[in-house]
């Protein structure tokens, strides 16, 4: 019988995976399966320029990984077993369960509320495609009105960064603020910092730094402090986190529910499990856990990827770097900050702004799109046979 191994997810880490897996293993010895939610790719990255109005392509599935003999599943997972080795789902059809040999974990990660009331109920954002679409029409709505509308976007990472220049630039009827619970990119350089700000005042972003958000009701987010903001769409981005199912399936997470790995990301608690991406609480090589990034998607996409390779064939297992080397901020269409840190993680001096960083940012982007739409181009078609000795089966799996 085949080695099954199932791929959780089409984002950045399990499209790249499942594909390079069909590229080097036999397919006379193993079959593969991927399991997502929505037929067609999801350009993660771009979500806040699709939520303000801009168009991104969103490639097929069924075109991304054809003929590579990769079966694709278009359903929700909805749990997964790693003592049965079964992974469950939902689908139109009503659903079922899919047995494995060998899971990759890359469902990735949605909002966390940091227990903030209201926020679930009455917050947008753009962790997907579903709710980026969400928040587009509520700003169309907006924009059609008369005297236009406020629009306060809350937290201040990259993510909520990226949003509110998004909106104000490609939205100038709305009123944008951007809520901070410190100060505003702390995170970088000193002069970036100052760009960033020259960037906010352009657009005419109201900044609000030290601030705390303590409520999210219909149309205001109330604040620690007491006060409270007008806002007719409020967009939390203030936090990530891992979805519940690998804690509820007993794989050991950190707090965040994040699959703990070890340098191959493989699950320490469970031998026949994988993670890459947003999913996997990785280790980097300066020996802080990697971010949540699509960068940290392709290195510990890569590293799972050579692991399971090696397993299976009995060849040493290759350790790909885990890095973190910087960011790339998009501040609209035409002005971007690249910020490059040291080995602690923290940021360097110097850093690229303006056009130039817009440009690297798009070349980016558009690389990582290429990438993700041919899973199977960048390596020698080299198809390994696996190698003669045990290899865990799960035989009495369902079929998919």
């Amino acid at each position: 019988m085949k080695h099954h191994i199932v791929v959780l997810g089409a984002g950045y880490a399990g499209s790249y995976v499942a594909g390079t897996l069909a590229r080097r293993l036999s397919r006379a010895d193993t079959e593969i399966t991927v399991v997502n939610a929505e037929p067609d790719f999801v350009q993660r990255l771009r979500l806040h320029q699709l939520a303000a109005g801009r168009q991104i392509e969103a490639p097929q599935l069924t075109d991304v990984f054809a003929g590579t003999g990769i079966r694709l599943r278009l359903a929700r997972v909805t749990a997964v077993d790693p003592d049965r080795q079964v992974v469950a789902v939902a689908d139109a059809d009503g659903g079922g369960e899919i047995g494995y040999d060998t899971l990759l974990y890359a469902l990735g990660s949605r909002v966390t509320t940091h227990g903030v009331p209201g926020v679930a109920e009455h917050a947008f954002d753009v962790a997907g495609r579903p709710s980026a679409l969400r928040l587009r029409e509520r700003l169309d709505s907006l924009s059609r009105r008369d005297g236009g509308g406020s629009v306060l976007v809350v937290g201040d990472g990259l993510t909520g960064i990226e949003t509110a220049t998004e909106i104000a630039e490609s939205r100038p009827g709305l009123s944008v603020t951007l809520v901070t619970r410190g100060e505003l990119g702390a995170q970088l350089s000193a002069g970036a910092r100052s760009h960033l700000r020259h960037a906010c005042d352009r657009l005419g972003i109201r900044v609000l730094e030290h601030t705390e958000a303590a409520a999210v009701e219909a149309a205001r987010v109330r604040c620690a402090d007491g006060t409270a903001l007008a806002s007719d769409a409020t967009v939390w981005t203030a936090g990530f986190a891992a979805g519940p199912i690998a804690a509820a399936g007993g794989l050991e997470v950190t707090e965040h529910g994040r699959i703990v790995v070890d340098r191959t990301m493989r699950s320490v608690s469970h031998p026949n499990v994988y993670a890459a991406g947003d999913s996997a609480y990785a280790m980097g090589g300066n020996g802080r856990p990697l971010p949540m990034s699509c960068a940290s998607a392709g290195y510990t996409g890569m590293q799972a990827t050579a692991a399971i390779v090696g397993r299976l064939t009995g060849r040493k297992i290759a350790n790909t770097k885990l890095e973190y080397l910087g960011n790339h901020i998009s501040l609209g269409r035409r002005d971007g900050i690249l910020q490059m840190v040291d080995g602690d993680g923290q940021a360097k001096p110097k850093y690229v702004g303006g056009r130039n960083a817009a440009r690297i940012k798009a070349g980016i982007l558009t690389m990582s799109l290429w990438a993700s739409s041919h899973p199977t181009f960048g390596l020698p078609r080299r198809k390994h046979r696996l190698a003669a000795v045990p290899v865990p089966r799960n035989d009495g799996r369902v079929a998919a």
